[in-house]
């Protein structure tokens, strides 16, 4: 008997009480009693989920590239880091790294990558001290030591190693005995919530309630990112100029909560608190975040801009990879904590846009600032908050080597938690693309392929590939907010009642192997308004860029490949589109292109729409960028013949025009 259930999950902005605009600093979070509470839906450990298809191939590309090779050649993650027993850098790289590489190397099963993970596990499993301390004793900040035990969940997951947990205890022991004396500083008290997530996961396992007590002294040490949205400051870009005290110096504080990675992170806290001892507002709080950040900087590629602190709407504004990796985290915990199906949809656009289209398709080069109008890259002045002239070239680590540490953690953990359980015992296709999941169901095995060629196709096929015996379980598949029209089939037969956009779609039966469900989520073109009445062009949970000629100059030589670029147009960049009045989606023609090669590439591009366009000859460069997209509509220039674009995937494009201005007929 098949029986189905949507499961919706309401939004709510939730504005908490206004404190004095006259602090410096927000009230610290006043420590709670409440309860712990578990998620809505449980991350599966690493090594549940398997990629397949161009999944795969992506992770492997990232593999021979710079994440399987940065440490052989970039000294703060080689032999002499701190965190391998070295006198090198002993801060945040060598962690942030780890976060990043250990997934990967589970994920592809690949020994070599494995082994370079172990070396970094097995330092610091070794680095306790007596009184509990971890990591390089020169360290005196606890951020870094968040960012490790992060790394330490994920390999006791994978691997059941028993020195994981006995080493957390005695960590977290310590620290709670040290917060008095040495409370949380600049980073850690801005991203305090990070290790929020080590001291959940050890409680579920250990149900020691001194781990609560640790979150409270966190919490009322941290920052509180919730008074920060409730009445959000920064409702227009900021600078250098805008974040100084009265005397000209810098105010630090400000801009740390100005920083993009800081309020990528700080997307989980609310709710993250509000699950571990805060309150109902906590959890809620996250809609006013995500609001606020929406309305005042939202850019088309599904991030906001923070180029490196919060800049506006204009798409020749910058976003850091390092918020682009900690958005997606962001995103996977709130799907789980929240159940909330929104938050799928907002990891799979940064996923499938943002996160690609900062790095050259053999991810050997990235950016630290990506644009999503970007028509040059090279080392020159620009337009940014703060940000330095490197900032948008294509490199080993342009401005500043934050991200060449950190950006790893992107496609990995992504691919890991496509698949989560809920609590019924049921098992949840959080987010979509390739894969294979193998786990443990009640008291059954069982293995579930997922065919798809997802996001560059509409069609999804889900078979149960092994099954130890038939068994009982719901199977939710998130349905997003874009798909009105998606249609589910059981076995080739369609369901009783239509999936509904923006919810959770239930079956539940009695499985077995060879059961084989289809989700069709029918991709039709959308026209999105954005900054100056510009339009910015969608299919499914795809972004799309004009697609540009390009020409790429070597700026430096390094090791390796891991070589610094500049890119130029070699076409004209500079056109609106001419879209009808009544329906500019008639005015999109798509093409579907083979799936094989490097799909976020300009050539392997699996999807191309056609659309004709007019020159605008008087939009031209600003400051090395294109400059902001004039006014719409657009008079059409006098003798203009229409040309006919060719749009392809944001993730797909190293330069593009993805915010156009429109051309009436």
């Amino acid at each position: 008997m098949l029986t189905s259930m949507r499961c919706v999950f309401p939004l709510a902005f939730l504005l908490l009480p206004l404190g004095s605009r006259e602090q410096t600093l927000a009230k610290p979070i006043a420590p709670a009693t409440a309860a712990f509470q578990p998620g809505a839906f449980q991350l599966l450990p690493l090594g549940t989920v398997r990629p397949a298809g161009w999944l795969q191939r992506q992770l492997r590309i990232q593999a021979d590239g710079l994440t399987g090779h940065l440490d052989e050649f970039w000294p703060d993650l080689g032999p002499n880091s701190a965190w391998l027993g070295g006198s090198g850098e002993g801060w945040e790289r060598g962690p942030y790294y780890l976060d990043g590489l250990l997934p990967l190397a589970y994920l592809l099963n690949d020994p070599t990558l494995k082994a370079k993970a172990q070396k970094w596990i097995d330092w610091t499993l070794q680095s306790q001290r007596p009184d509990g301390a971890i990591g390089p004793a020169k360290n005196k900040d606890w951020w870094p030591n968040m960012l490790v035990l992060k790394s330490l969940m994920q390999y006791q997951e994978a691997t059941g190693d028993p020195r994981v947990v006995p080493f957390m205890e005695k960590y977290f022991a310590y620290q709670s005995s040290q917060l008095a004396a040495n409370p949380l500083q600049v980073w850690a008290r801005y991203r305090w919530a990070e290790e929020l997530l080590p001291i959940r996961w050890l409680y579920e396992k250990t149900k020691n309630p001194q781990l609560l007590t640790l979150a409270q002294q966190l919490a009322g040490q941290g920052y509180n990112w919730q008074q920060l949205y409730a009445q959000f400051p920064f409702t227009k870009p900021t600078s250098w100029a805008t974040m100084s005290l009265p005397d000209g110096s810098h105010d630090e504080d400000l801009a740390l909560k100005a920083h993009g990675v800081n309020n990528a992170m700080a997307l989980k806290m609310p709710v993250l608190w509000g699950m571990t001892g805060g309150t109902t507002a906590d959890r809620q709080s996250i809609y006013q975040q995500l609001k606020m950040l929406d309305q005042y900087h939202g850019l088309p590629n599904g991030m906001y801009s923070g180029d490196e602190h919060f800049s506006g709407r204009n798409p020749s504004q910058g976003i850091e990879l390092c918020a682009v990796v900690e958005a997606q985290y962001s995103y996977e915990q709130l799907l789980a904590l929240l159940g909330d199906p929104a938050f799928g949809d907002r990891l799979e656009k940064i996923t499938f846009n943002a996160l690609p289209a900062t790095f050259d398709p053999t991810m050997w080069a990235h950016q630290y600032d990506q644009q999503p109008n970007q028509v040059l890259v090279n080392k020159a002045k620009r337009q940014w908050s703060t940000n330095g002239d490197d900032s948008n070239v294509y490199g080993l680590e342009p401005w500043f080597g934050c991200c060449t540490a950190n950006m790893h953690q992107g496609w990995p953990k992504f691919a890991a938690n496509l698949w989560m359980a809920s609590p019924d015992g049921g098992l949840v296709a959080a987010a979509y693309a390739p894969s294979e999941l193998t786990t443990r169901v009640g008291k059954a095995d069982v293995t579930i392929r997922e065919e798809t060629d997802y996001p560059f196709r509409d069609n999804i096929r889900f078979v149960v590939a092994k099954s130890s015996k038939k068994m009982a379980f719901p199977l939710r598949l998130r349905i997003p907010a874009w798909a009105d029209k998606a249609t589910v089939t059981v076995n080739g037969k369609p369901v009783a009642d239509a999936p509904k956009a923006g919810t959770f779609y239930q079956l539940k039966r009695r499985w077995q192997q060879g059961d084989v469900v289809e989700l069709r989520l029918p991709m039709e073109v959308r026209v999105q308004p954005g900054y100056q009445q510009s339009v910015s062009v969608e299919r499914g949970p795809l972004v799309y860029g004009l697609k540009l000629g390009e020409q790429w100059d070597k700026l430096r030589d390094r090791p390796n490949q891991a070589d610094d670029y500049a890119v130029r147009a070699t076409t004209p960049w500079n056109y609106g589109l001419l879209l009808p009045q009544a329906d500019a989606t008639v005015a999109f023609q798509v093409q579907e292109r083979p799936t094989t090669g490097i799909v976020f590439s300009p050539d392997g591009a699996p999807v191309e729409l056609r659309v004709q366009g007019i020159r605008l000859p008087e939009w031209q460069l600003e400051q090395n960028s294109a400059g902001p997209p004039p006014a719409s509509p657009v008079a059409r220039p006098a003798g203009a013949t229409p040309e006919t674009l060719t749009l392809i995937p944001y993730g797909a494009t190293n330069l593009r025009i993805t915010s156009f201005p429109v051309v009436r007929p």
